[in-house]
């Protein structure tokens, strides 16, 4: 069994010991925190959280735990239901929402569930927030609330439909451009949340025809749920046998986009946002901001346009805080990511799919002829498990020492960027390893890249 705890939330495998697995014991003491963090934020007698969950098949007794614990320390709670991630963080701003809790492991396996808490802006809680709320947890010394007290509980199963008419309504998504491109697609929902959502989005796009792959909300997924070539490979092959123009792959709660091209081949997790940008920094120029582990390809084309990109550390809430910073017109990460302010600030595959098919239809090209118009970059992800005992920050700032002449970025562990590639290592918050990412215009010097560093970081732990 498998529990972590941190500033971004609590997940983990369902069952099990409590501490040692995601049971109701742990969901009740870190749902019950982010209550009395909320009651301590706002200091006002009625709070309001909105709660919405993926598809996976421990979602209903987490969806009962959460929300009666919530109910229980006086909170009032709206209930969307099946929905995606971004649905919940748009319901958040829109109901004038305290806060809102997303039930959902991402693209962990079935086995695995988690809470994504939120805060009053729909946005997930920062580092500061986080670690107050793991505090409270860990004391917890909750004051619920007496009979008469107890929070209401409602329901509301139209925030779909309202986040799709945001998307469709927006300025760069040109529904009748699409209309006419008359579009075959294939969509692998991976039997969550995406199945319900994605199909419907594509409906109202006025897409011609949709081939629905995993698309049943049962929570059993048919592949593993984190959208990466090596697990696409039935939905690749359906894209060839139905003569599909492409193909679209979510994760189970819909806020990572994957697309797949006409032949089968991957567009690439990481020109998703790449292929986004160059289609918005026409329009509407402006800075661009993605993480340090992203592709340089965004830099590549902001600089098309004259704008300028920035790198933020990892995760979502670091890119929005330096999206805000920087006035940034759009922004996301490698793994398929998309923020757009004029949505809202919080990665959502939707927004996503609704401009890549606007900027593929007005192209006039074929999914592979797009992919082709941008620079090729390969990243090597790798990852360098030490001992509890290591200490990890002592040996970056040695290789720090090593590359001291290179350009370097310690923000997020480091990052050394060399004339033709770079690489990234941060350690992880969670396990004891190193990630190593390495970028270049081959795969083969991206690898090089990444095991020049492995081999210097094992001979400094060694020592």
């Amino acid at each position: 069994m498998v529990l972590i705890k941190s500033i971004s939330g609590i997940r983990g495998t369902i069952g099990g010991l409590p501490g040692d697995g995601l049971t109701p014991v742990d969901i009740v003491k870190f749902v019950s925190a982010y209550g009395i963090w909320l009651s301590n934020r706002f200091n006002k007698k009625r709070l309001k959280v909105i709660v919405g969950r993926d598809a996976r098949i421990s979602g209903k007794m987490v969806n009962q735990v959460v929300t009666g614990a919530l109910t229980g320390l006086g909170i009032d709670i709206l209930d969307l239901g099946l929905v995606s991630t971004p649905t919940v963080e748009i319901a958040v701003t829109e109901e004038g929402a305290d806060g809102g809790i997303v039930i959902t492991a991402s693209h962990n396996p079935s086995n695995w569930n988690a809470l994504k808490l939120l805060n009053e802006k729909g946005e997930f809680v920062n580092d500061k927030d986080g670690t107050e709320i793991l505090s409270l947890a860990e004391k917890g010394s909750y004051q619920f609330a007496e009979a008469m007290d107890i929070g209401s509980l409602t329901s509301n199963d139209s925030y779909t439909d309202k986040h799709i008419e945001k998307v469709t309504g927006l300025e760069f998504v040109d529904r009748d451009e699409i209309t006419r491109s008359d579009f075959k697609v294939v969509v692998d929902g991976i039997n969550s949340v995406g199945g319900i959502i994605v199909p419907r989005l594509l409906s109202v796009l006025g897409v011609n025809e949709v081939i629905e792959l995993n698309c049943i909300p049962d929570g059993i997924f048919a592949h593993n749920p984190e959208p990466l070539p090596a697990h696409l490979s039935d939905i690749s092959n359906l894209i060839i046998k139905e003569g599909a123009d492409l193909g679209i792959v979510v994760d189970p709660d819909v806020d990572r986009l994957a697309l797949v091209n006409e032949d089968g081949t991957m567009f690439g997790e990481e020109y998703t946002l790449v292929a986004i940008a160059d289609y918005v920094l026409k329009s509407k120029p402006g800075n661009t901001v993605s993480n340090l582990s992203s592709t340089r390809a965004l830099a590549d084309i902001s600089e098309k346009y004259g704008c300028r990109h920035f790198a933020s550390a990892v995760g979502e809430v670091n890119v929005v805080e330096l999206m805000k910073k920087k006035d940034a017109v759009i922004g996301g990460e490698g793994n398929g990511g998309i923020i757009l302010p004029e949505l809202h600030y919080g990665r959502d595959a939707l927004v996503g799919i609704a401009l890549f098919l606007t900027h593929l239809a007005k192209s006039g090209l074929s999914c592979s002829e797009l992919r082709k118009s941008y620079p090729d970059y390969y990243i090597s992800k790798n990852k360098l498990e030490y001992s509890p005992k290591t200490d990890v920050d002592k040996v970056i700032a040695r290789v720090k020492k090593i590359y001291q002449n290179q350009q370097l970025n310690d923000i997020d562990g480091l990052k050394i960027d060399f004339e033709r590639g770079w690489v990234h290592l941060r350690k992880s918050n969670t396990e004891p390893i190193i990630r190593i990412y390495a970028e270049s215009d081959s795969i083969e010097k991206a690898n090089f890249l990444a095991e020049k560093i492995i081999k210097e970081i094992t001979l400094l732990v060694s020592e």
